[in-house]
């Protein structure tokens, strides 16, 4: 029997804004009808339908609690509302027709018509993509100019107050195969083109740690360096060409994790880590400072002021403070803030 569902699941094109959706229940289960809209951001996890049984109880909501308390039944975080308003407002600016109504630098506004309007030879960029990079141009640039909007960039500093103290950190949702490396390249653009061409805005930095979970996604991440021979930048037409030299501005390190872990200093048998112990019983201390290691791991970037730190694969990260030992280092820093991609 047809099923018009899983016939024709695609129903909007990836370089368009979506316009209609198939409705889904409240167990996420298709009802074969088709909703004239955009779906509403939510969390859905479609299982199949349960044998019928008599008298079963609903099965009540999971809460995550962890060691911090910040997630159980009397303080859950709910974050698709917040997410529903800055898609309405980043909407909303979108279709403001004149450029001097966007309330971003002419810089952001020559790259907003490139990625919108340009005829691409390839691959143009999919709207979820562009919509992405709108998404931090518009926390970033617009939202601080405009006081209703201030709850917005409350809430986003509550959040991370309580995750992740003295590091300011987004969060970008894409599916999979969306194309991750490219949004990443179009931010990193935006960054260094307004630093470049505006030195002494706090906005705008030139500096990037971009952070993996393995060294397979650290190799295919080398084209978003400006140098590397098949960098993006030009290969991809994600910058006018009047704009590429900027981009040669920028100071990218591309990393794993596990460069984070600390390092012995010194190599030490057991028997000369008991001489040096002594009878003080005290340990010596053979391991790198947090201020040793990030020297290490990312030395072209130790002179700047701000950074923005970009993490790849975001879902192999972890809240928990020992899952994120380069944290408090880079909270030293001062850098600027965190991006996460997943």
């Amino acid at each position: 029997m047809s099923n018009p569902f899983f016939d024709h699941p695609i129903m909007n094109s990836p370089y368009a804004y979506p316009v209609k959706h198939w409705e889904l229940d409240d167990d996420g289960q298709p009802t074969q009808q088709i909703i004239e809209t955009r779906r509403r951001a939510k969390f859905i996890t479609p299982i199949p339908k349960p044998k019928k049984r008599k008298g079963a109880a609903k099965q009540e909501g999971f809460v995550f609690e962890d060691e911090a308390g910040l997630s159980n039944k009397e303080q859950q975080y709910d974050p698709t509302s917040i997410i529903n308003e800055v898609r309405g407002n980043v909407d909303s600016w979108r279709s403001l027709p004149n450029p001097n109504q966007w309330q971003v630098t002419p810089e952001t506004v020559r790259l907003l018509q490139h990625w919108r309007h340009h005829k691409f030879n390839d691959i143009r960029p999919f709207f979820c993509q562009v919509e992405a990079v709108e998404t931090a141009i518009w926390l970033t640039e617009v939202a601080p100019q405009i006081k209703k909007h201030k709850h917005i960039l409350d809430h986003l500093a509550a959040a991370n107050k309580d995750a992740n103290p003295e590091l300011m950190r987004l969060a970008l949702k894409l599916a999979t195969g969306a194309g991750k490396t490219t949004v990443m390249a179009m931010i990193i653009a935006w960054q260094t083109i307004n630093a470049a061409r505006r030195p002494g805005s706090k906005n705008f930095t030139r500096g990037f740690l971009i952070c993996t979970p393995g060294l397979t996604i650290k190799d295919r991440l080398r084209v978003l360096q400006p140098n590397d021979h098949n960098s993006c930048y030009k290969d991809r037409e994600l910058v006018p060409g009047d704009m590429l030299d900027n981009v040669k501005r920028a100071k990218i390190v591309i990393t794993n994790y596990h460069a984070f872990k600390m390092r012995e200093r010194i190599d030490l048998s057991k028997g000369g880590r008991a001489l040096l112990q002594g009878r003080t019983g005290e340990e010596p201390k053979t391991l790198e400072t947090e201020g040793q290691m990030l020297q290490r791991v990312m030395p072209a970037l130790m002179g700047m002021k701000n950074i923005l730190v970009i993490h790849d694969e975001a879902h192999h990260c972890y809240r928990r403070a020992g899952k994120r030992q380069y944290a408090n280092g880079l909270s030293r820093m001062n850098r600027r803030f965190g991006l996460w991609m997943g």
